[in-house]
C-alpha cells in the first residue's frame, strides 16, 4: 500500500460568493470488497478494515456534505469469508444495502456463482440454500456485458443523477477479459464488449441528454507506486481513449491506490477488502454543467481512529452466529503471523505451505499455486475453519497433469505477460532464478529440484495445480497442454489435512525457492 495523499489539484476560490456559485458533490467509492465483512488487516502497524469502521467512515463524511454519492466498482462478493460465502453472499449485499449506496458495478467475481445467481443477488429472487432474497437496493449499471439471446445489455448501460438540478452521469464496465478469469463456464449466455466503446456509446447518449458530468465506474486495474508517481496499467490506456467528457474514472481489479488525473481524467483506486475508501470531491457549475474542478483522496479505514457503526455491527454479529458451529473447530497452530506477502523475490511465505499441501495431496514432483488465490494472512495463535477458508475461499479442485521440463520452463516464463503484469506463481518441489533484465519469455535462468540438481528440459514430471489454473487461467496457456491430467480433492481440503498432519505450529519463513539475480 502507498500512504499519503497527493497535493490537490484545485482551482483556488477567493470569494464567498464564488464558493455559493458552486455546488460542491462528494463521491465515497469502494472496489474489491469481496465479501471482507469482518476481517482486519494491518497497515502501518494499525488494524484497518471491518465493515463496521468503513461505514462509520463513511456516515461521518456524509455528514459534511449532503449532496454525498456512494458507488464501488465491482467485485464485492466472490472470493469472500465464511461469514458471506456460507450465507451466498446476501450478507454483503445487505450490508451495502444498509450503508446506503447508489451505484454500483460488475467485477469479473460476480460471475463467480454464474450469470443467474449474480442477478438474483442484485435483483432478487430464490435460493434453494437460504430461500427469497430481496437483492439490492441500489441500480447495478453494466454497459459491457450483453445477452447472448436479446443483443441487449443485462442491466442498464448508465444512470443519471440530479443534484440541485444539474445531471450527473454513472456509466459501469466491467474487464472484457471475465470469461478468461472466471470459474469455466460461469458466464454463459452473455458476451462481453470492449469497455472504452461501450463507454463511449453511453457518453453520446447522455450528451444527448446535456449531461456534462460524467463519471465511469470501471471494473479495470492499474497501478501508481507512490502518491506522486505516474499510474501505469489498462485503466489508464482506457482513459486516453475515453470521450473527453467523461470527468472521474473510479477504478478497480488491481487492488491498488490510485489517485491520477490522466487526459483531464481523474482516475481514484481505493486499495480493496475495505481497507479505504476514495474520497473524491467535485465543483460543479450549476450554469454550465460541467465540474470546474475535481481533487480526490484515499482515506484508510482505520479502526482505531473512530468507533464502529452499531447498527452494522449488530448485523456482523448476527451472521457470525449463524456460521459460528461451522467455522470455530480449531485444526491447527501458527507460531507466528504467517503472512501471504510477497518479498522482493516473488515468494510468499503462505504461498509455499499452500503449494506443498498440494503437491502432497496429489504426490506429484511439483505444484504451481496462482498467488491471486490467497485472500488473506494466517494469524498467529490457533488455526480455525474459518482461517482457512479467508484464505482459500474459492474451494477449487486440484489437477495433476504430467509436463516436460521445457514446458516448465515456458509455464515459469508466462509470469511476466505480454499486458505488462506480472502473476508470481507460488511454487513447491523446485527452486528457480530470474533476472529482470532479460527479454519476456528469457526471464528464468536456472530451474532446479530442491536439492539443487537441474530439472531436465526432456524429462516428464508430474504438476500440480488448481482447477483455475489448469483451464488456463491467469493466461497461463502451457497448463492447457498437460497431459495425463487426474482431479483430487480441492485446494481447500488440501490446506487443511496439511494444516493438521504439522506435529509442530506452522512458522513463517521463506526457504529461497525463487530467487531474484537482477
Amino acid at each position: 500500500m502507498v500512504s499519503g495523499n497527493p497535493a490537490a489539484r484545485d482551482i483556488p476560490i477567493n470569494t464567498k460568493k464564488d464558493k455559493n456559485r458552486f455546488i460542491q458533490v462528494q463521491l465515497l467509492g469502494i472496489n474489491d470488497f469481496h465479501g471482507q465483512l469482518d476481517t482486519t488487516r494491518k497497515f502501518n502497524g494499525r488494524n484497518v478494515g471491518g465493515v463496521e469502521y468503513l461505514s462509520a467512515y463513511l456516515n461521518q463524511k456524509k455528514k459534511e456534505n449532503k449532496n454525498t454519492i456512494l458507488v464501488h466498482a465491482g467485485d464485492m462478493v466472490g472470493g469472500s469469508p465464511p461469514i458471506s460465502s456460507f450465507l451466498q453472499d446476501e450478507p454483503t449485499i445487505e450490508v451495502l444495502n444498509k450503508m446506503g449506496f447508489d451505484y454500483g458495478t460488475l467485477g469479473n467475481h460476480e460471475f463467480d456463482r454464474g450469470v443467474n445467481e449474480m442477478m438474483r443477488l442484485i435483483q432478487g429472487g430464490n435460493s434453494q440454500k437460504t430461500g427469497y432474497f430481496n437483492g439490492a437496493n441500489f441500480p447495478y449499471i453494466c454497459a459491457n456485458v450483453i445477452d447472448d439471446k436479446t443483443g441487449k445489455t443485462i442491466l442498464p448501460p448508465y444512470s443519471i443523477k440530479n443534484i440541485n438540478g444539474v445531471p450527473i452521469g454513472f456509466i459501469g464496465v466491467v474487464i472484457k477479459d471475465t470469461p478468461k478469469i472466471a470459474p469455466p463456464n460461469k458466464t454463459d449466455g452473455v458476451k462481453f464488449i470492449d469497455e472504452v466503446k461501450a463507454i463511449n456509446d453511453s457518453v453520446k447518449t447522455l450528451k444527448k441528454q446535456g449531461v456534462k458530468t460524467i463519471v465511469v465506474l470501471a471494473h479495470n486495474g492499474g497501478n501508481q507506486s507512490k502518491a506522486n508517481g505516474n499510474a501505469t496499467g489498462e485503466i489508464v490506456r482506457m482513459a486516453k481513449k475515453m470521450d473527453d467528457e467523461v470527468d472521474v474514472i473510479i477504478s478497480g481489479h488491481t487492488h491498488t491506490f490510485l489517485n491520477k488525473e490522466v487526459d483531464g481524467k481523474l482516475i481514484v483506486q481505493s486499495y480493496s477488502y475495505g481497507t479505504a475508501f476514495s474520497d473524491i470531491q467535485l465543483k460543479i457549475d450549476p450554469n454550465s454543467k460541467d465540474i470546474i474542478n475535481k481533487k480526490a483522496s484515499i482515506k484508510m479505514v482505520y479502526q482505531d481512529d473512530i468507533r464502529p457503526d452499531p447498527e452494522i455491527k449488530k448485523m456482523i454479529q448476527n451472521y457470525e452466529s449463524k456460521i459460528e458451529p461451522i467455522v470455530n473447530k480449531v485444526v491447527g497452530k501458527a507460531a507466528n503471523d504467517i503472512l501471504s506477502k510477497k518479498n522482493h523475490n516473488g515468494e510468499s511465505s503462505l504461498g509455499d505451505m499452500i503449494a506443498d499441501s498440494q503437491r502432497i495431496a496429489m504426490k506429484s514432483d511439483f505444484a504451481f499455486m496462482n498467488f491471486s488465490g490467497i485472500r488473506a494472512d494466517l494469524p498467529k495463535g490457533d488455526v480455525t475453519l474459518n482461517d482457512l477458508f479467508t484464505i482459500q475461499p474459492f474451494k477449487i479442485k486440484l489437477v495433476k497433469m504430467t509436463l516436460s521440463g521445457e514446458q516448465i520452463r515456458k509455464l515459469l516464463n508466462q509470469q511476466w505477460q505480454e499486458n505488462g503484469s506480472v502473476r508470481m506463481l507460488q511454487i513447491s518441489g523446485l527452486k528457480y532464478t530470474w533476472d529482470s533484465t532479460k527479454d519476456s519469455g528469457q526471464k528464468v535462468i536456472n530451474i532446479m529440484h530442491t536439492d539443487g540438481t537441474p530439472i531436465n528440459p526432456q524429462t516428464s514430471y508430474t504438476v500440480t495445480t488448481n482447477s483455475y489454473l489448469a483451464n488456463g487461467g491467469d493466461n497461463f496457456s502451457v497448463l492447457l497442454t498437460g497431459k495425463n491430467k487426474v482431479e483430487g480433492p480441492t485446494d481447500f481440503d488440501a490446506f487443511e489435512d496439511y494444516v493438521k498432519e504439522q506435529k509442530l505450529p506452522l512458522v513463517q519463513a521463506f526457504d529461497g525457492r525463487i530467487n531474484r539475480i537482477k
